[in-house]
């Protein structure tokens, strides 16, 4: 095992991180939160009081370049991912963005290629890449389980009106900070459910499909904010094959979130369903596998992610169940998607 603990540094210390990525680290036996940064002097001074966190700092530059990290844990608004996200590789960090890793197809591919490019890794913390059940699909799709993939379908709908509507989310009430309007409820700052939402279904679609996505056509229904409620499209893949997604915000909150994706091969199926916990592989030949998926592990994984950054700091890491080609691929759709929405037409990834 390496020696000594991974030093990480929080960028964009806000509502998530103060909520999960700061505790998560805190509490990790092989982490060292050296620093966080966020703008706002008093904002900032809160967090470091309430974590007993020594050093802070406005500028996350700054941050960089005096705290030289191991890594850093990006959770800013969507618009600054792709700046913070490209300072800490040209420093030398590992990565962990929150989703979406940009909100332009080119800054995703630039991220990417710069991370390739120095050996490093870049996390996106799809929570549901992190379960058992999805590993064990991705390892089945690794395999070809199901042959060529000729269709895929990727539905997601969440309790998330109240955020989208510009209104705040109401299961945030007594967190330290809450979700801002101007990150989730504004168009001109990639507000929408697509950006905010629909990313993760994409990031576990992808992890799952090897395969670059070529062209979207999309319609969209509009929040009273202006931002998407609704987004319903249709997706063709570098090979061909076909594909439908839905996202919706309207889940009455008692319901809780959704998530299903089913994929369709030259040998069979694929499905992986997080609502109702289930993994289940069909092949043509009958060679069936049913995964026994205890009952609450399609909850939302946290803390896997953080985990997983730490190990890439100490090269430990064995596997990343969400890398940067898997949010990139995730990005596309989406530009894509938001041009189409507002073009009328298919646009290409």
């Amino acid at each position: 095992m390496p020696e000594g603990r991974a030093r990480i540094a929080v960028l964009g210390a806000g509502w998530w991180a103060a909520h999960v990525y700061i505790p998560e680290l805190l509490k990790h036996p092989d982490a060292e939160l050296v620093a966080v940064s966020r703008l706002g002097a008093a904002e900032l001074a809160r967090v470091q009081a309430e974590f007993g966190i020594a050093r802070g700092y406005e500028d996350f530059r700054e941050l960089l370049a005096a705290e030289r990290p191991d890594g850093v844990g990006i959770a800013s608004p969507h618009v600054v991912h792709h700046a913070m996200a490209k300072a800490a590789l040209e420093a030398g960090c590992h990565v962990l963005v929150d989703k979406p890793m940009t909100t332009s197809a080119g800054d995703a591919r630039e991220l990417v290629a710069l991370a390739d490019g120095k050996g490093l890794g870049i996390i996106i913390p799809h929570g549901w890449n992190f379960k058992d059940f999805s590993r064990r699909a991705m390892a089945l799709m690794a395999e070809g389980a199901v042959g060529e993939v000729r269709h895929v379908v990727c539905q997601m709908a969440s309790p998330t009106r109240d955020l989208f509507a510009g209104e705040g989310l109401a299961e945030t009430q007594g967190h330290m900070f809450r979700p801002p309007v101007s990150t989730w409820a504004d168009p001109a700052q990639a507000g929408g459910y697509g950006w905010g939402q629909l990313s993760h279904a994409l990031g576990l679609m992808f992890a799952l499909v090897d395969l670059p996505p070529a062209e979207v056509m999309a319609f969209q229904g509009a929040s009273p904010a202006g931002v998407d409620w609704y987004d319903a499209a249709i997706l063709r893949f570098a090979n061909g094959a076909t594909g439908v997604l839905s996202g919706s915000s309207t889940v009455p909150k008692q319901a809780g979130y959704q998530l299903d994706i089913r994929i369709f091969g030259t040998e069979g199926m694929l499905l992986v369903d997080v609502e109702r916990e289930r993994m289940e592989l069909r092949r043509d030949d009958g060679a069936d596998e049913v995964m026994d998926v205890p009952r609450g592990a399609g909850a939302y994984d946290c803390a896997e992610p953080v985990a997983r950054l730490v190990e890439l700091c100490r090269g430990t890491a064995r596997m990343n169940e969400a890398p940067g080609l898997v949010g990139m691929r995730a990005v596309e759709v989406l530009d894509a998607l938001y041009r189409s929405a507002r073009s009328g037409r298919a646009e290409t990834c």
